[in-house]
């Protein structure tokens, strides 16, 4: 028996839009910790959270494997801090920051870091058209969602209602930004330590939902094709965007790079995907991390 970590709790499942993500990196998780014997239980976390945490043996770490609101976004963690357990990845504050991508941006705009320019529509207001900084063809995103759920490409004026309400039926806040063309990166942070980028390829319209957790064809460049400079140039982007939202642990920077080569910001997810489609493990074994170790490295970060 491992008793380095105690008796450790993963929290995973969640009634978030992201549910069916959570269970399978939670199973995953929970697995790694049981081959490393370490005492782990699994938590499906659902309303009565509270009285669920109380019912299992005294906890000393609580592994977060939710992703999306109710897990990702600050909530749990403050119930977490205020039962006074220990809890892996990023604070209250920093996590409900990086969940709203439309403040993250505005942060990131205020320190001068790249980020494409962005307009924010709010169904109370009933805003209905663009703003001169945003063209076509651009993209609409819910401000609070992840796993690239509802967000769609439009391509013209007329289709923009359509994409305006499939991203509302998520998030009463929507993002519009410009179309980037170009390279999708992602680069996985680990206890103060950008690890290896991963370029994102796919044949379909963009890195989407299915391309993420369904599809067999989308490649996952890591080593990616990048010089030395830009992939310097990359991670220090990354870490720069991650701290400065107060992100602690680890988590993961979403990337774009134009076709002039520059890079900007698209979002943090401080609590990123632990299945065999995700990438932070992609990136962590091209740094010599089995998924075992990593899972231990990241509880190693709890505060």
């Amino acid at each position: 028996m491992n008793n380095q970590f105690g008796h450790v709790a993963v929290l995973y499942g969640g009634l978030s839009a992201e549910r069916d993500v959570s269970l399978k990196s939670g199973r995953e998780i929970y697995q790694a910790l049981i081959d490393v014997g370490v005492d782990a239980s699994l938590v499906d976390v659902g309303k009565n959270v509270v009285q669920q945490l109380q019912d299992i043996k005294p906890i000393d770490i609580a592994f977060i494997a939710l992703h999306g609101r109710g897990g990702e976004d600050g909530t749990l963690q403050a119930l977490l801090e205020f039962l006074e357990i220990p809890y892996t990845g990023s604070g209250v504050l920093a996590s409900a920051l990086a969940m709203d991508k439309y403040r993250s941006k505005l942060l990131w705009q205020g320190l001068g870091l790249p980020t494409p320019m962005f307009q924010l529509f709010q169904k109370s207001l009933q805003t209905s058209e663009l703003s001169p900084k945003v063209t076509f063809p651009c993209v609409l995103k819910p401000a609070k969602e992840g796993s690239s759920i509802g967000i769609t490409k439009v391509n013209t004026a007329e289709d923009f209602s359509a994409a305006l309400a499939t991203a509302q039926q998520f998030d009463d806040d929507v993002l519009a930004e410009p179309w980037i063309t170009g390279a999708e990166f992602t680069v996985a942070i680990l206890n103060g330590q950008a690890l290896p980028p991963i370029e994102l390829k796919t044949d379909r319209t963009f890195y989407d939902y299915e391309a993420k957790y369904i599809a067999n064809d989308t490649q996952y460049i890591c080593p990616c094709n990048l010089s030395l400079g830009k992939q310097h140039e990359l991670k220090k982007l990354a870490l720069e965007a991650f701290y400065s939202l107060g992100c602690e642990g680890w988590g993961r920077v979403d990337v774009m790079q134009d076709q002039a080569g520059d890079f900007w910001l698209l979002e943090v997810n401080t609590i990123p995907g632990m299945t065999d489609h995700s990438l932070v493990p992609m990136a962590a074994k091209e740094a010599g991390y089995s998924f075992s170790k990593l899972v231990l490295e990241i509880l190693a970060t709890t505060q």
